[in-house]
């Protein structure tokens, strides 16, 4: 399959082969994207147990003869200050995925960006300078509003540097590539050679 290739001015420069061709399934992206938010979980919640209230350990009061319910800690959930009956702790969320449904899953995201007609190929993502007002400009004309952008593994500094405050534009070099960052952006654009890197990286 053949795309069209553009430039930052979105004139066409040329065109180059798509290697993506897999047919999108929503089970595996939504895997991916589980995947990838719960290992972005930093997981540091966490309530005193009853191990963690300071305190004395003893028995309040005697078991029988006082009238009252029986207790045996005064750190216990039910007295003021007392522990928290399983309540989270510190954990890591992440979670196994096999290695080649995480490929799979990159390769269908891909694809369903090329299928739903929300791909642009640039020839490079190049500037000669790094204001931000002049790359705006060359985004209108591409319509870009929220796109991802991907580049080689060398990002170009002035590139990368007057997109940084373009709200709801993001740019990844291509070993940063990831499911869930093209799903939430509405545009993927990726230069010629990010697709050489990621065809290499995907075989």
């Amino acid at each position: 399959m053949k795309v069209t290739v553009k430039n930052l001015d979105n004139a066409d420069v040329g065109q180059m082969d798509w290697p993506f061709a897999d047919k999108p399934r929503r089970d595996i992206l939504t895997r991916m994207v589980n995947y990838q938010r719960a290992k972005a979980r930093s997981g540091n919640h966490k309530t005193k147990q009853i191990g963690d209230i300071s305190g004395t350990s003893a028995k309040p009061w005697a078991q029988k003869g006082t009238g009252r319910a029986r207790q045996g800690s005064l750190r216990s959930p039910q007295f003021r200050k007392g522990a928290v009956i399983f309540g989270p702790v510190v954990r890591d969320h992440a979670h196994d995925l096999p290695k080649k449904v995480r490929k799979l899953a990159l390769r269908m995201a891909l694809a369903s960006k090329q299928i739903d007609g929300k791909l642009i190929i640039l020839d490079a993502a190049k500037i000669e300078t790094h204001k931000t007002k002049n790359l705006i400009k060359k985004f209108a004309k591409l319509g870009l509003t929220s796109a991802l952008i991907i580049d080689g593994a060398n990002l170009d500094v002035n590139f990368a540097k007057a997109a940084r405050n373009i709200p709801h534009i993001d740019v990844l070099p291509e070993q940063g590539a990831n499911v869930y960052d093209i799903l939430r952006r509405d545009i993927l654009v990726l230069t010629t050679n990010a697709v050489e890197q990621l065809q290499e990286r995907l075989k």
